[in-house]
């Protein structure tokens, strides 16, 4: 690896991200990319679940960052690290994990200073969250749905639980066992939820407008209006890249962006 590298290609929203927070560019991203603004003059690469390896190359990187998450898979793994090009793998499960990307890309960007200042400030943004909700008994579910209108809660094992659960907001569904397509999530039926009856409810809808949001939608399901979310106006659609696609350094915005949620519906 070279001393300081100096043309990074990073292969999805969070190892973008995570590179950007300590103070690097990228001169390839992938198409799901939206942040931040410069990211997107970074050569578009396609698809963050299934590298190009030719279109990596074309471009001469001196460092390739993968994904820790979602380029686990051994294939994925064995043709990355036979690029011949350096590779690390960072990437954020968890508020936790963002914290260690931080400084693992610090490290490798000769940037431990400004790794920490992020880490730093990602810890004084979830503390001051968690003082500004602390004393209220809340509970809330994050739910996304599919094509065939399944749903999914968030458990503590996902990056939105994992927030959840930073924040002192208890979720129902943690105790359940991963289901579905969606790792850290379990199937969730209207009986289930009816069954949790959070205080909150936050959907993530992965389709971009105009696709209907799921926050609009939930009433539709059979017996949902029993739910208290639903009766208080408490069903709030929360942006996917915060709570699902990008996990990572924007954590802060999910901290402050839940704390709005729950504050402003009071």
């Amino acid at each position: 690896m070279p001393d300081l590298p100096k043309a990074i290609v990073a292969i999805s929203p969070t190892a973008t991200e995570l590179v950007y927070a300590v103070g690097g560019k990228v001169i390839g991203r992938t198409r799901t990319v939206n942040y931040p603004p410069e990211a997107l003059e970074a050569t578009d690469l396609g698809n963050a679940y299934q590298p190009n390896p030719e279109a990596i190359l074309a471009l001469e990187p001196d460092l390739v960052v993968a994904d820790s998450t979602i380029h686990i898979a051994p294939d994925v793994r064995e043709t990355l690290e036979g690029l011949g090009v350096p590779v690390i793998f960072a990437g954020a499960a968890s508020v936790d994990e963002v914290l260690t990307g931080l400084t693992l890309l610090g490290e490798v960007l000769d940037n431990p200073d400004g790794a920490a200042a992020a880490v730093a400030a990602i810890e004084a943004a979830r503390d001051a969250a968690r003082e500004a909700l602390a004393g209220q008994e809340l509970s809330a579910v994050i739910l996304i749905g599919d094509r065939d209108r399944n749903l999914y809660a968030a458990k503590g094992s996902s990056y939105g639980g994992s927030i959840l659960d930073a924040l002192g907001i208890a979720n129902p569904a943690d105790v359940q066992p991963d289901s579905g397509p969606f790792p850290g999530f379990t199937r969730v039926s209207p009986e289930a939820l009816l069954q949790y009856d959070p205080v909150y409810i936050f959907t993530v809808t992965p389709a971009p407008p105009p696709a209907p949001r799921l926050s609009g939608m939930l009433g539709l399901f059979p017996g949902m209006s029993g739910l208290q979310a639903m009766a208080n106006g408490r069903v709030i659609e929360i942006d996917v890249y915060l709570l699902v696609q990008a996990p990572g350094p924007r954590v802060v915005e999910a901290f402050a962006t839940l704390v709005e949620a729950v504050t402003g519906s009071e």
